[in-house]
């Protein structure tokens, strides 16, 4: 059904299920996000018919979700990639995630972790030898910088979220959530563990779905050594598929740790983290060991 057969024209819900169609649609922007950009990659991974795939991939671009970069012209053959209208879409994707890690598989309890073994945790434990998204983040400063950095091995530590005092105030019934206790900890440890970890090779790197003001706000309070990064907008989030929870409006990260090569290729997942702290060294002691 296309979006003029819908009855109800002026119900945004409506208008976005004639553009997404079925639920195909959804898993393709999926996996567009997550870096598979070309046919035939997206065919093995949906197990969808070629056929089906082709009609989706054409409605997307219709559409103006997707846009089609030529990678060959003899015979001519395409990238798929997310526009800014697809980029649109990933924090519904985020966000339907939740609710199926919440509400279907899980229990319906609100938590910002997990339990070993879950499908959350097998599906963060698979990222292991996959490369980070091409994405770019606003770092606390504003500046646009890749989720690693060039050159060196990258720990990457997402936290629910850090408050600086009297900039912003703890979101209603935060500490009631389990696992969103920690960040600040967490923070300040591989604070002082900064100088172990860039002597081992290695740089740190914090991220959250908080804006890069509160990001700053947050680095100012801390007296960080290094850089907290912004997801806000779930470019990195929808890529690694990475496990979040909702609450007072907000998606925010639970709290994983990966860590990439020089390359970008992830090496080693932390997930789930019941001690922030204790995190940390373990960390620090992979890092030394590779």
């Amino acid at each position: 059904m296309r979006r003029a057969d819908l009855s109800d024209s002026d119900c945004g819900i409506a208008q976005a299920l004639g553009v997404i169609g079925d639920w195909w649609t959804f898993l393709i922007v999926r996996d567009v996000a997550g870096g598979i950009t070309r046919f035939d990659g997206l065919q093995r991974e949906l197990g969808v018919s070629r056929r089906a795939l082709a009609e989706r991939l054409a409605g997307l671009v219709e559409h103006g979700v997707l846009e089609r970069r030529p990678y060959s012209d003899h015979p001519p053959r395409y990238d798929y990639v997310l526009t800014a209208k697809g980029e649109g879409l990933l924090p519904a994707l985020i966000a339907l995630q939740d609710w199926g890690t919440r509400h279907v598989m899980g229990d319906g309890v609100l938590t910002a972790t997990s339990e070993d073994g879950s499908a959350e945790s097998r599906r963060v434990h698979d990222l292991v030898s996959r490369k980070l998204p091409d994405v770019v983040l606003e770092r606390h400063d504003g500046e646009p910088v890749t989720p690693s950095a060039p050159g060196v091995w990258t720990v990457l530590f997402f936290f629910p979220g850090a408050f600086a005092p009297g900039a912003q105030g703890y979101p209603p019934g935060w500490t009631d959530i389990p696992g969103t206790k920690g960040c600040t900890l967490e923070a300040l440890t591989y604070a002082s563990r900064s100088a172990d970890f860039e002597a081992a090779g290695a740089a740190v790197r914090g991220v959250s779905t908080q804006r890069p003001d509160q990001l700053a706000a947050f680095v100012a309070h801390a007296r960080l050594p290094y850089p907290l990064l912004s997801d806000q907008d779930s470019r990195l989030a929808a890529g690694l598929l990475l496990p979040t929870f909702r609450t007072a409006g907000v998606d925010r990260f639970k709290r994983l740790t990966l860590l990439a090569d020089p390359d970008g290729i992830i090496r080693a997942v932390q997930f789930p983290i019941n001690d922030p702290a204790g995190s940390v060294d373990e960390m620090l002691a992979l890092v030394r060991g590779r």
